[in-house]
């Protein structure tokens, strides 16, 4: 009867991840109805994790990402979690033979977020492996569907993908991050100083890694494209936004996409895919 429970399980891993984003929900439904439940298990997962580091304040944050590793590589042993969120990703984990190393490093970016750091280019890039560029080589396992080749030749571009949404994301909450988590990832830059000059640097890079990244999206097989191609769509918006915005105004607010625009990029994401023109 361990199948009702595992039903469950994948229905809290994809509520969460409608509850913490509509942009990557939106994305989800565009992939083939097989690959949509083992993505929201990994969100979920990885949902859990930023939530320990970034939200419960109030509580002992090390205990917490302590015990939440411990249980992740017990509940992947055992084959099963009383939690139901690491049960829904244990079962992706272990059905797609998912590198226990790359959870490994997801897990010790979190860890790096509970300490005041000041980031150097070395662990700048350490950061962005273990918070973003993992989570995108967990999520092509699910694409490749265990083709080992396939998934090598893919690699690369999934990892510059995840760097870039990262990218975006820290200049869309470098207000937060910096003002309420006292955080700041890009090395070499004073926010108290912020400068477009900063600014335009980093956009240089995040620039670059999306070009690179929709070789690989068009590489992708079909059931994953359109879904992948539609969160890509939504991160070069918002990241047109970012860039079209001052140091200053961005240290000053976190810069969203309505939820109007995020219809009106997926019906432009459906058009152009059946029209093959990604």
């Amino acid at each position: 009867m361990k199948e009702i429970f595992d039903r469950l399980s994948d229905d809290f891993s994809k509520l969460t991840t409608q509850r913490y984003s509509t942009s990557f929900s939106l994305g989800i439904y565009f992939l083939g109805k097989e690959l949509r439940q083992p993505i929201y298990s990994i969100y979920g997962f990885v949902r859990l994790a930023d939530e320990i580091v970034d939200s419960f304040h109030d509580f002992d944050k090390k205990y917490l990402l302590d015990k939440f590793k411990q249980d992740t590589f017990e509940a992947i042993g055992l084959g099963i979690s009383l939690n139901p969120i690491l049960n829904a990703f244990q079962k992706v984990v272990n059905q797609y033979q998912i590198d226990h190393e790359l959870i490994s490093l997801f897990l010790n970016s979190m860890e790096m977020d509970l300490l005041e750091k000041t980031y150097t280019p070395e662990l700048y890039g350490t950061y962005i492996l273990g918070s973003a560029e993992v989570v995108g080589l967990m999520c092509l396992k699910v694409f490749t569907g265990g083709d080992e080749i396939e998934y090598q030749q893919l690699k690369p571009y999934a990892m510059q993908l995840g760097s870039a949404f990262q990218k975006v994301n820290f200049l869309r909450d470098v207000k937060a991050d910096y003002q309420s988590l006292n955080r700041c990832y890009f090395p070499d830059v004073n926010l108290n100083k912020f400068c477009d000059l900063d600014k335009r640097a980093i956009e240089k890079e995040i620039e670059a890694e999306f070009a690179n990244a929709l070789i690989g999206i068009k590489m992708l097989p079909a059931n994953s494209r359109n879904g992948v191609y539609l969160s890509y769509v939504y991160y070069k918006k918002l990241f047109s936004k970012i860039k079209g915005l001052s140091a200053e105004k961005i240290m000053m607010e976190r810069i969203r996409i309505s939820n109007h625009l995020k219809i009106g990029l997926m019906f432009d994401s459906m058009i152009r895919h059946k029209l093959n023109v990604i």
